[in-house]
């Protein structure tokens, strides 16, 4: 034991002695050594030389560069780290700034650009495509034309530029921009309104990503303190390449923490697969239809576990403290490769406000495979969904997290067979749960909106316990769900009366008109009660107004426990932690320690018989 120590400390002693700390700085160039006093110019310079352990420090200033990191770190603790500076403004822009408008009629303008100008890709001739993205009745490009950072509206008529009309009287809809291409060149038109282009800060997105590596399987990197916007990024469907504007491509252990990401065509942050498995398997003259996507995601996910999907190759990501907004796809998102990792404490909003386009794969966090995942302590509104779990969710814990104000539902959970548990989430849209999944536990939410439970016919894999090794396929009959000490102030749990298979349902409060299960025997329904949920904004700060009533507290609660919530029928496993132990839901939304004789229901423990606001972010 005493060598295999020493062994560690002269490790470790080794990795602080070789490893280097590179800087960038706008003064820099990139023939410089990379040091404080003879920094690069760019990032990529720093990127292109360094070394597992290594630190690449950018100070202030606008980077507008692509980050392709040729390599990664080996481990956890010896990764490749890339920060912005202690207190400095760095941002890594997928942007050019653009001036030589000239003015063709009114307030609309435009500008010639030569082709050479973007490179090998062009987002004014590339078109958003994929498997279930689905346009409408026009063609979308990945481009984007900014006025001081608002990002204008894409037009398909040149004529809708010249006259613009505010859309569903959204504020700025009618600040349009439409483009067209020959072989030489680009042309882009814009209505500025009252704004002179040459005169403000007029950008265009020229590249696809920010911070995205080309190959796979590059580990352990650190990305901490950036703001990362504008990129051209495309439709990111789960049997596609999925590239965001910072983005994992099929690689384990990155941490993606304390960053601004915003303005992405597509997709913000991805955790997504790789392309060699498949790039689209549908057919894009069906605009957008997969006809039998069934059976060919189904392909697509045996094609991986051949591969040598597991915990070894991919995931164990961690998304943390990060603000993230104006993405027209998702916030998160990632198919197959965010198995076994964190997302948590970022606060996303904002995602789909434009509404030009539509598809399958949207929402402020949106995962395919959810294997072991912790999905906690995340903002999500003014999203399409919140979060969405699509196929095989199985051992993931989604908890504490604040939802409201989504165009669907805050919580989507498809064709999972479980288990997964969610706990001391509070869930404020119209429609608060969409489950069509089994294997589901429901304990200590606040729940304003609808709950849905349905049926499915397609099969999806099953794996076992913390693995990716697949042991069955199966249907979603409806049923298998757990329900305990749960408020619902919209609509309540008398759905899974149709339920086939068995349901295991008690202690929860129904109120302004929720009902209860016909089978539950220790409830609380006050149909006449209305607790006058709201949210307050002060500052920033947001608050949570709630009436509780005397009678809420009348209910004899059981402790949520492994042992109470058994095994899950189809994927036969218990509700554990992602590492394997029994779980017990002794604390609440705080993290404060619940009564562990009779917990009171919903996310909050130490909640009055009175009018109540309390601080939730």
């Amino acid at each position: 034991m005493k060598r295999i120590l020493l062994t560690l400390v002269i490790l470790c002693f080794n990795i602080l002695l070789f490893a280097r700390e590179y800087h960038v700085s706008k003064s820099g160039n990139d023939s410089n050594e990379g040091s404080l006093k003879s920094p690069f110019l760019t990032i990529q310079a720093a990127a292109n030389i360094a070394q597992p352990g290594d630190i690449i420090t950018v100070h202030e200033g606008i980077y507008r560069e692509y980050v392709n990191p040729l390599r990664g770190g080996t481990s956890h603790t010896e990764r490749i780290i890339y920060q912005a500076a202690k207190g400095e403004r760095v941002e890594i822009s997928g942007s050019e700034v653009i001036k030589g408008w000239t003015r063709i009629k009114g307030s609309t303008w435009k500008v010639s650009i030569p082709n050479s100008f973007f490179g090998d890709y062009n987002p004014y001739m590339v078109v958003i495509t994929g498997d279930w993205f689905f346009p409408g009745d026009r063609e979308h490009h990945t481009g984007e034309v900014y006025l001081n950072e608002k990002s204008l509206y894409e037009k398909d008529l040149i004529e809708q530029v010249l006259n613009p009309i505010n859309h569903e009287n959204k504020k700025g809809s009618d600040y349009t921009w439409y483009c067209e291409s020959d072989n030489d060149t680009t042309y882009i038109y814009a209505n500025f309104h009252g704004y002179d282009p040459n005169r403000e800060n007029v950008e265009i997105n020229v590249r696809k990503t920010c911070f995205y590596p080309t190959e796979t399987g590059v580990n352990y990197i650190t990305v901490r303190g950036f703001i990362i916007t504008q990129a051209a990024t495309p439709w990111s469907p789960p049997t596609a390449e999925q590239i965001g504007i910072i983005g994992t491509n099929w690689s384990k252990g990155w941490i993606i923490e304390d960053n601004i990401i915003s303005n992405s065509r597509c997709a913000g942050i991805t955790l997504g697969k790789d392309r060699k498995s498949g790039n689209n398997v549908g057919n894009p003259a069906e605009n957008g239809r997969v006809p039998d996507g069934v059976r060919l995601y189904n392909e697509v996910v045996d094609k991986v576990i051949k591969s040598g999907w597991s915990k070894k190759l991919v995931g164990s990501h961690i998304v943390r403290n990060n603000e993230i907004f104006y993405c027209e796809q998702a916030g998160i998102c990632g198919s197959l490769g965010a198995i076994f990792s964190t997302i948590s404490n970022n606060h996303i909003h904002d995602i789909y406000i434009k509404r030009q386009f539509t598809g399958f794969e949207m929402g402020g966090i949106k995962i395919h495979a959810a294997i072991d995942m912790v999905i906690d302590k995340n903002h999500i509104h003014d999203a399409y969904k919140g979060i969405w779990l699509d196929w095989m969710a199985q051992g993931t814990r989604i908890s504490n997290n604040i939802c409201y104000n989504n165009m669907h539902q805050d919580l989507f959970l498809e064709v999972n067979h479980g288990p997964v548990l969610v706990g001391n989430n509070i869930l404020l849209s119209p429609f608060g749960i969409r489950n069509l999944s089994t294997g589901t536990a429901y304990v200590h939410n606040l729940v304003a909106g609808k709950v849905y439970f349905g049926t499915e016919e397609r099969t999806t894999p099953v794996f076992k316990p913390h693995t990716t090794e697949k042991i069955a396929v199966s249907d979603i009959p409806g049923g298998d769900d757990r329900y305990y000490n749960n408020i619902f102030a919209g609509e309540g749990l008398e759905k899974y009366e149709k339920a086939e298979l068995p349901v295991h349902i008690n202690g929860n409060v129904y109120l302004g008109g929720a009902k209860s299960f016909v089978k539950e025997k220790d409830f609380v329904e006050k149909g006449e009660f209305n607790p006058e949920i709201r949210l307050e904004d002060e500052d920033g700060i947001i608050y949570l107004h709630i009436i509780y009533d005397e009678d809420l507290f009348d209910l004899n609660n059981d402790l949520v426990t492994t042992d109470l919530l058994g095994k899950t029928i189809i994927s036969k496993q218990y509700f554990e932690t992602t590492g394997g132990s029994p779980v017990t839901i002794d604390t609440d939304f705080f993290g404060d320690i619940r009564n562990r004789k009779n917990p009171v229901a919903g996310p909050f423990e130490s909640i009055k018989p009175a009018a109540n606001k309390i601080k939730i972010w």
